[in-house]
C-alpha cells in the first residue's frame, strides 16, 4: 500500500512582511525528499518481504524434493529386497526340483536295470529247469526273451532316458496293436472252426437218419 505522507501546511505570509522564497523552496524540497524516502522505504520493505517469501518457497521445494528422494530411496530399497527374496526363493525351488529329478532319475535307472537283470535271469533259469520240453508258457517266455531289448541305460543322461522311455512306449503300443490283431484273428478262427464243427455234426446226424429207413439197400 502506498504510504501516507503527512500534508505540509504552507507557511502563512504575514501581511506587510517580506516573503522568504528560500524558505519556501527549502520546505518544498524537504517535502519531496520525505515522499521519496517514504517510497524507498516501502519499496525495500516490499522487496524484503518478497525475498523472504521466495526463500521460504525454495526451502519448501527443497524439503519436498528431499522427502520425495527419501521416499523413492525407501521404495527402491524395499523393491530390491523383494526381488532378492524372489530370486533366492526361485533358486531354492530350482535346486530342490533339480535334486528331486536327479533322485527320481537314479531310482528309475536302478529299477529299469533291476527289471532287465531279473527278467533275463528268470528266463535263463526257466529254460534250464524245464529242459528242452516247451509248453505254451515257455514258448511265450522264449518269444519274450527274443524280443526283449537290452536297456543299457547306465551311461544315459536325462534327455536320453526320455528318448528311451518314448521308444519303449512306442514299442509297447506296437505290441498291443499286434496283440489286438492276433486276438481278432484267433476269434475269427474259433468262429470258423465252430461253423465247420456244426456243419459236420449236422451232416453226420443227417446220414444216421437216412440209414434207419432202409434195410439191405431197400426201404422198409
Amino acid at each position: 500500500s502506498r504510504p501516507v505522507v503527512p500534508p505540509l501546511i504552507p507557511p502563512k505570509i504575514p501581511e506587510g512582511e517580506r516573503v522568504d522564497f528560500d524558505d519556501i523552496h527549502r520546505k518544498r524540497m524537504e517535502k519531496d525528499l520525505l515522499e521519496l524516502q517514504t517510497l524507498i522505504d516501502v519499496h525495500f520493505e516490499q522487496r524484503k518481504k518478497e525475498e523472504e517469501e521466495l526463500i521460504a518457497l525454495k526451502e519448501r521445494i527443497e524439503r519436498r524434493r528431499s522427502e520425495r528422494a527419501e521416499q523413492q530411496r525407501f521404495r527402491t530399497e524395499k523393491e530390491r529386497e523383494r526381488q532378492a527374496k524372489l530370486a533366492e526363493e526361485k533358486m531354492r525351488k530350482e535346486e530342490e526340483e533339480a535334486k528331486k529329478r536327479a533322485e527320481d532319475d537314479a531310482k528309475k535307472k536302478k529299477v529299469l536295470s533291476n527289471m532287465g537283470a531279473h527278467f533275463g535271469g528268470y528266463l535263463v533259469k526257466a529254460e534250464q529247469k524245464r529242459g528242452k520240453r516247451q509248453t505254451g508258457r515257455e514258448m511265450k517266455l522264449r518269444i519274450l526273451s527274443e524280443r526283449k531289448k537290452p536297456l543299457d541305460i547306465d551311461y544315459m543322461g536325462e534327455e536320453q532316458l526320455r528318448e528311451k522311455a518314448q521308444e519303449l512306449s512306442n514299442w509297447i503300443h506296437q505290441l498291443e496293436s499286434e496283440k489286438f490283431d492276433l486276438m481278432a484273428k484267433l476269434k475269427q478262427q474259433k468262429y470258423e472252426i465252430n461253423v465247420l464243427y456244426n456243419r459236420i455234426s449236422h451232416a453226420q446226424k443227417f446220414r444216421k437218419g437216412a440209414g434207419k429207413g432202409r434195410v439191405g439197400g431197400r426201404w422198409k
